[in-house]
């Protein structure tokens, strides 16, 4: 089991570290703002879920592989939109639909690993810090890369992001407390939940109501 959680944890540093470098290169901005974007949209969350618990140093500036493999991620991308630029016409809409599919799939293992994350320091009973910690966890790294990058948080303005994250969490946790689906299980299906109600709000344009001034 801890292996399963080991790999999807990477899968989803590389998902976030892709989605970072992706917005990155769109931005235009260099190969050192292209790696450090990808490193902090990665690790951000899990960074701010560890201050919060107590948990210090975090978890990123002890275990290098996690900032090596968003390194090599963005390092990737950079040399593919370096090779394609006049090469490949389509690289910027295929980029747009990457950018979107990889921060779901970041979005929804994040939000469930920090859920499991406050169970591990001892607080698996408190139900309100282990969904607050497991959407910090799955929209940290995302607010990170949006300030960094002069825009605002896609979180506070559209198609229903840390609501994706808190469902993804309340999917995982309540089974588990219960005792209904193994930690596997609930895994699988709080990710999927997190992932599948991304991609629909961006389809069908879902958002939140915003006040009228």
């Amino acid at each position: 089991m801890d292996l399963f959680l080991y790999f999807a944890e990477l899968v989803g540093t590389a998902a976030f570290a892709l989605s970072g470098a992706l917005l990155a290169i769109q931005k235009k901005l260099d190969l050192f703002g292209v790696l450090f974007l990808a490193v902090i949209t990665a690790l951000g969350g899990g960074t701010i879920r560890d201050v919060l618990l107590g948990r210090i140093p975090p978890r990123m500036f002890y275990s290098g592989w996690y900032v090596l493999l968003s390194v090599a991620v963005a390092l990737i991308m950079f040399l593919a939109a370096r090779w394609s630029h006049g090469r490949l016409t389509r690289f910027g809409v295929w980029a747009d639909r990457a950018l979107n599919f990889c921060d779901a799939l970041g979005l929804g293992i994040f939000a469930v690993i920090g859920t499991q994350a406050v169970g591990r320091v001892g607080y698996a009973d408190n139900a309100f810090l282990s969904i607050f910690m497991g959407m910090i966890t799955g929209v940290g790294g995302g607010v990170l890369r949006d300030m960094m990058c002069g825009d605002i948080p896609f979180v506070l303005r559209k198609h229903i992001y840390a609501l994706a994250a808190i469902m993804g969490s309340i999917v995982y946790y309540v089974p588990v407390r219960l005792g209904l689906l193994t930690v596997y299980s609930a895994t699988l299906l709080g990710v999927a939940v997190t992932v599948a109600l991304r991609l629909l709000a961006r389809h069908y344009r879902w958002n939140l109501p915003h006040a009228e001034v």
